[in-house]
């Protein structure tokens, strides 16, 4: 049986666990050596939860297997207040992103194209094809407005949850999905939950959408708990990663959740990075204890 658990996040609908697994365990053992850790997770040890293939288009495929998306294809409201929230992130970090104005995105398709072709030049898109970036837009929507795919993303979580699973760790949009699962999943047994480049406090367009439906407080959401008193989460985002827009879950979630800023260079979003700071294995050990 796994006791840690590893949830994906967005972009890996051509891959699989076993595959995604083979990556994350090597990462997740280099973290257990930066913090001291004296044992190693072994095989059994590690499952992944893996809900790619939902979003992976039925019939021929592209080279790297997308739609052929352009700035045409993305939506209105949600994908494209999303998309400028990427671009004023963006411009926020890198100053080779020009930044955009505040009514860019409000009607044209031309717009959109503004917006992508920004992106593209910045270091967090870099080499990602634009096709690529709307249908990481929509991964997003649909896990948050199609309810069939959210249930069938959440079970894919839920079933890797054991008695003996103690630590969820959970990349990107997988975040979001182990968030809602352990919600739905009263009595589990999880010690630590570890989010890494999450965009579970970006309010409007994800904190106000999740399941359950966050508390108000003083006026503010305020996000349910994912677990009994004794739950350890451990947030980490990089200061460039655009898809964590909200570094600090401590106003959307509670003075509970520790929150840390971890620098993983070129590579913001990517998982890997994250997975091999210190700070990722101290928390997983802390779960493991």
């Amino acid at each position: 049986m796994a006791r840690v658990v590893a949830v994906h996040g967005i972009g890996k609908q051509t891959l699989g666990e076993e595959t995604l697994r083979k990556e994350w365990l090597p990462a997740l053992n280099d973290s257990l050596a930066r913090a001291g850790a004296a044992a190693r997770l072994a095989e059994p040890d590690l499952a992944m939860a893996f809900y790619g293939d939902l979003f992976r288009p039925q019939g021929e495929f592209l080279a790297v297997g997308d739609p052929p998306y352009t700035a045409a294809d993305v939506a209105e409201d949600f994908e494209r207040e999303m998309l400028l929230a990427w671009w004023s992130a963006a411009a926020a970090s890198d100053p080779a992103v020009v930044p955009p104005d505040a009514d860019t995105l409000v009607s044209t398709p031309r717009s959109v194209q503004a917006a992508l072709r920004a992106l593209s030049g910045s270091r967090f898109f870099a080499g990602v094809a634009l096709r690529a970036m709307v249908f990481d837009l929509k991964q997003v929507h649909r896990y948050l407005t199609d309810p069939d795919l959210r249930a069938q993303a959440m079970a894919r979580v839920a079933d890797q949850l054991r008695e003996d699973t103690r630590v969820v760790v959970a990349h990107s949009l997988g975040s979001v999905i182990a968030y809602e699962a352990l919600c739905a999943r009263p009595g589990h047994q999880v010690r630590a939950l570890v989010t890494i480049g999450s965009p579970l406090g970006i309010p409007n367009l994800i904190l106000h959408r999740l399941q359950p439906t966050p508390l108000t407080l003083g006026g503010q959401p305020r996000g349910v708990w994912p677990g009994n008193a004794a739950l350890v989460w451990t947030n980490l985002a990089d200061g460039g990663d655009i898809v964590a827009l909200v570094k600090d879950l401590r106003p959307a979630f509670g003075e509970e959740v520790r929150c840390a800023i971890v620098h993983n260079g070129a590579r913001a979003h990517d998982a890997t990075a994250y997975l091999t700071d210190a700070l990722c294995g101290q928390a997983i050990v802390d779960g493991l204890l």
